[in-house]
């Protein structure tokens, strides 16, 4: 008998060993998620949810190391046209509103096509897509109209165009993603100025605009930058 209970008080001495060690495993399994969830909310855009600047490179250049994927990437950047006057007639919400939407159909034909979206800052965004070169400027044209719609706010339809750049990463070999966004930032760039026809496709050229503290020429602010230096 006192065998059986000795046994018995090692049994539940042994469980409760167990039960203790893994309280603290638990734990920081909990504490884990949750800061494996804060980093991933801290990538994406509060507003439209898009993943941020970071998110898009890092997805980018991801794909650059991917020979097959990098053969048809396109890297696109995306400006909306007449946002500011947005805001200044029907406020911040309304202005919000065109953010928002505008997010959702990029993210929708992105998506479609197995791409990436995401906020560059303000009315800015990006993306990157695999796209057959021979299909661009169909898939470009077809983009556009597909973003070029007024977005209903409050019963009145607020109007919206945006302007679109792009640049194929096979067009920079060996330049990392940053450079190539930089070459679709600055065909954009081109196409809002009328300077290019829509579409154009970045250069190395378009890449290698020296920046101004970082900012491409001709963004606001840029001036006043230049002219202090």
């Amino acid at each position: 008998m006192d065998s059986v209970l000795h046994t018995r008080a090692r049994f539940g001495q042994r469980a409760l060993l167990l039960t203790t060690a893994a309280v603290p495993l638990t734990g920081w399994t909990v504490h884990a998620i949750a800061l494996h969830r804060r980093l991933a909310a801290s990538r994406r855009d509060q507003l439209t949810g898009l993943p941020c600047r970071d998110a898009l490179t890092t997805y980018g250049q991801r794909q650059l190391a991917t020979r097959r994927h990098a053969d048809d990437l396109l890297v696109l950047v995306l400006d909306g046209n007449g946002f500011k006057a947005v805001n200044d007639l029907f406020g911040h919400a309304a202005g919000d509103k065109v953010l928002v939407t505008f997010a959702q159909r990029l993210r929708h034909w992105t998506a479609a096509r197995q791409g990436l979206a995401a906020r560059l800052g303000g009315d800015e965004f990006g993306a990157a897509v695999p796209v057959p070169r021979d299909y661009f400027a169909e898939e470009l044209a077809g983009l556009r109209f597909h973003l070029d719609r007024p977005v209903p706010y409050e019963g009145l339809l607020l109007p919206f165009t945006v302007s679109i750049g792009a640049a194929y990463a096979t067009d920079l070999p060996g330049r990392p993603f940053s450079d190539v966004l930089r070459s679709a930032d600055v065909s954009m760039y081109k196409v809002k100025t009328g300077e290019e026809p829509f579409p154009y496709l970045g250069t190395t050229a378009d890449a290698d605009v020296k920046a101004v503290n970082g900012r491409r020429p001709g963004r606001p602010g840029t001036a006043l930058l230049e002219r202090a230096g």
